[in-house]
């Protein structure tokens, strides 16, 4: 009787995570599509983005407490860390985003969902009266339940919130609620009608001692591109501090700064999510460096304090990069997208596994080995230096241990 009571217990915070988690995911994809539509229709709206930075550097400032703390706070309390998750961070992160995105932040979403599905979980867990020893479970069922949700991709959102929690190991505790969480939230988002985009790997060339070589070569560039983008927003975001300790100041600065890259390049193309550099790639129509000005637009929205993700502006970077490889060497061109859309992912959350299962989810197994192959590399050629500092890292990533 005891075992069947635990049983439906789980089973009631799962239904109750991975619900609410698909149906705000569902919500958040929806109102986001909608105000992007809004922003390029309206193009002065990029001149408020001062005005949004200060505004919600205001409400985090006077009503998040640690919630500015954002996916670092939701990883420490997974890995056994003892702060309150506030709920005040779901409607800030959710608000904050589309606000964001509305005025043209270059950022993404995974963060806004994965903080989403963790508040989520915290007060459900409360509302059950689950024992703190069992904190862990609730906190990967809602990084698994937010992941899954917003992309379409439910065993890699589960691998994902496994593996995010330290750098170069991998845990399975909780793997069957968190694979059922991740279920659940994807049908429930899919339920409201959301559709998630798919491309194309394509064909898969024949296996000789060029490709290897190649191949090879491209997920070291991969794995010093995520370098580059972790480490520049780490940076930035000292730098900011340094020169401005008022948030405020920061805030508008670091907005400014972003609506000078909009004059300086005369072009709008990278504010946003920026989706359409992602079709461009594949198609083998990007501009030679799109990458490089994706990564610098994301890295000054999130160094100002924006709120978002870095996912989808990582997928961006690593197809439009992969795409520019694959023209410099005669390659196809979706091939190596596809390589350079999870491998500058593995490179900067530091989870190979799961950006190899999401390659898997979007692309099919065709390419399965290539995919592994550039995350493993990717990831060991990153050093370590990701975009989440609350992973342990209490293992060196090496090539052999």
């Amino acid at each position: 009787m005891a075992i069947l009571k635990t049983i439906s217990k789980w089973l009631g915070i799962i239904i109750c995570i991975g619900g609410g988690s698909g149906s705000l995911s569902a919500f958040f994809l929806t109102s986001l599509s909608f105000v992007t539509a809004v922003r390029e229709a309206n193009s002065w709206l990029i001149f408020c983005l001062p005005l949004a930075g200060v505004l919600f550097t205001w409400l985090y400032l006077r009503f998040g407490g640690n919630a500015s703390r954002g996916n670092n706070l939701i990883i420490d309390q997974a890995n056994g860390g003892e702060e309150s998750i506030p709920w005040q961070m779901l409607p800030l992160t959710l608000f904050g985003t589309l606000t964001t995105h509305l005025f043209g932040g270059s950022v993404g979403r995974e963060g806004t969902a994965v903080q989403m599905g963790g508040t989520m979980a915290e007060y459900v867990g409360k509302l059950w009266h689950i024992e703190e020893r069992h904190r862990y479970l609730l906190m990967i069922c809602g990084i698994s339940g937010g992941f899954s949700a917003v992309f379409g991709t439910p065993i890699a959102g589960t691998i994902f919130s496994l593996e995010v929690l330290a750098i170069g190991k991998l845990s399975t505790k909780g793997l069957i609620p968190s694979l059922m969480t991740a279920l659940l939230a994807n049908f429930v988002t899919t339920f409201f009608g959301v559709e998630h985009r798919r491309y194309e790997m394509g064909s898969i060339p024949h296996t000789n001692l060029k490709l290897i070589g190649l191949i090879c070569a491209f997920a070291i560039i991969f794995g010093l591109t995520s370098r580059l983008f972790s480490r520049g927003i780490a940076k930035l975001k000292q730098l900011y501090r340094q020169l401005f300790p008022n948030p405020f100041w920061r805030a508008a600065i670091g907005s400014g700064v972003v609506l000078l890259l909009v004059f300086l390049y005369q072009s709008t193309r990278y504010l946003g999510l920026s989706l359409p550099l992602l079709t461009d790639a594949f198609n083998g129509e990007q501009l030679p460096f799109d990458f490089l000005n994706k990564l610098l637009f994301t890295v000054f929205s999130l160094g100002a304090g924006f709120q978002g993700g870095e996912v989808t502006p990582l997928f961006e970077i690593g197809a439009t990069l992969g795409s520019t490889l694959a023209q410099m060497s005669a390659l196809p061109v979706s091939f190596v997208a596809a390589l350079g859309f999870v491998g500058v992912f593995a490179g900067a959350t530091n989870t190979p596994l799961a950006c190899f299962i999401m390659g898997i989810e979007l692309f099919g197994s065709e390419g399965a080995a290539w995919l592994l192959i550039v995350c493993v590399i990717s990831y060991l050629c990153s050093g370590g230096e990701g975009i989440y500092s609350a992973q342990l890292k209490g293992k060196k990533v090496t090539v052999l241990s």
